[in-house]
């Protein structure tokens, strides 16, 4: 293809759909299934939406009060196909519906007159759509996995991953036409373990609305939030799996009742009656730290920011992350981050600076880390805005640049 060629097909606006079988772009965060990928697929398809790129997301309709068709932003909409039964289904009941998923898919697009140039999937359920998609609809199909069935797997923690989603995962990683990593790590982790072709891959990393999450005035946010002008607060925002590692953070906490006491402010879950609340609840207590830990429930993601920049420090005890967009928030609002080596903490966080990455999770260490940043969180409100300014080229502008090169690369491939 000619330089002319290229020119003309990157001023095109893209007609693009994005598949999220399984988890809702606009599920309560923080509950089960629900995290990172979500934020992800919406600020990416409202950041293309800004730009003149028309976008589609299909979802599995799992609450029949929902309507078919939201609007989520400019040229961004929300679709919902029914597949499977009403509520909540785990991603391994899905599966059996896809088929199902597909039809109303077909049928959607048809009675709408739809025609898309490309695909972008999210997950391997996805994928599956979107390898369906590629065929009969002819378009290039680009991939995100978010996360590795053998990668999770490999670190021994928690319910091992199914066969078929790691014989899919393998498939996919060799058919599709263009694989998305977050992390260079990840590209190798598909290599290592899917033998994925090392051209078709491109690393993007996540991103962070910069509006949104900005540091706000410590007092303030602790006001609001009915915290202690002068207590030490750490903070943990995310699902209750065992891969994140809380059973860990908790007995971190025990190291650190004789500096001070330090409050923990725990953010997520799907509520009190759950076994996974009810199992680290009677932990604190086993522990002694019962006194020292705030269980904050499930909070609106524009509510998020006060809780960052309330913190002193925000705390990642994670076995595994394919990426970890929490720490990329509390870096925007200002707040270090103390973390796990996981995900693309080496390169978002700058050691000693704004931040620490440890090895692993190990409690004893990790309390130490910890009370280095607490120690010196008096100087927070000095070095926010130069913390802040440390992820400012994550913002949502700079990452979709990047994912749009990609769609270009493969629209290239395929034509």
């Amino acid at each position: 293809m000619n330089a002319s060629k290229n020119s003309a097909l990157e001023a095109k606006a893209l007609h693009l759909a994005m598949f999220s079988v399984h988890s809702c772009p606009v599920g309560e965060l923080g509950t089960k299934d629900t995290g990172g990928m979500n934020v992800y697929i919406r600020e990416l398809a409202c950041e293309l939406g800004k730009r003149g790129h028309r976008i589609d997301i299909f979802t599995r309709l799992h609450d029949p009060n929902d309507s078919q068709i939201i609007v989520l932003g400019k040229n961004v909409r929300l679709i919902h196909l029914r597949a499977g039964y009403n509520g909540y289904m785990s991603k391994l009941a899905i599966y059996p519906y896809l088929p199902d998923f597909t039809s109303a898919l077909e049928n959607f697009r048809k009675k709408e007159g739809l025609h898309y140039d490309l695909v972008h999937s999210h997950y391997w359920l996805s994928g599956q759509i979107g390898r369906w998609a590629q065929d009969s609809w002819n378009v290039p199909h680009i991939l995100m996995f978010h996360t590795l069935g053998a990668v999770k797997n490999a670190t021994g923690v928690g319910e091992k991953e199914p066969g078929i989603r790691i014989t899919f995962e393998k498939q996919l990683a060799k058919t599709t036409e263009r694989l998305i990593a977050a992390t260079e790590l990840e590209k190798t982790e598909l290599i290592r373990y899917y033998e994925a072709l090392p051209e078709r891959i491109g690393v993007v990393p996540c991103g962070v609305n910069l509006a949104l999450f900005r540091p706000v005035d410590r007092a303030k946010a602790r006001q609001k939030l009915a915290l202690g002008h002068d207590e030490k607060i750490m903070l943990y925002v995310g699902r209750f799996t065992h891969l994140k590692g809380i059973d860990r953070l908790l007995k971190t906490m025990t190291f650190l009742r004789n500096n001070g006491r330090p409050r923990l402010v725990i953010i997520g879950g799907d509520g009190q009656d759950t076994p996974e609340f009810k199992k680290l609840q009677k932990m604190t207590w086993d522990f002694g730290i019962n006194d020292m830990i705030h269980f904050a429930g499930r909070v609106e993601q524009k509510d998020l920011p006060f809780y960052y920049s309330a913190a002193d420090v925000l705390v990642v005890s994670s076995y595994h992350e394919s990426f970890g967009l929490v720490a990329l928030e509390a870096l925007a609002c200002g707040t270090p981050v103390v973390a796990t080596d996981v995900g693309g903490m080496k390169h978002i966080i700058e050691e000693g600076k704004t931040g620490v990455v440890i090895k692993n999770n190990d409690p004893y260490p990790f309390a130490r880390k910890i009370s280095r940043f607490l120690s010196m969180s008096g100087d927070k409100a000095a070095s926010a805005e130069s913390t802040r300014a440390s992820v400012l080229r994550f913002g949502w502008s700079n990452i979709a640049d990047a994912i749009i090169s990609e769609y270009w690369t493969a629209l290239k491939d395929h034509n």
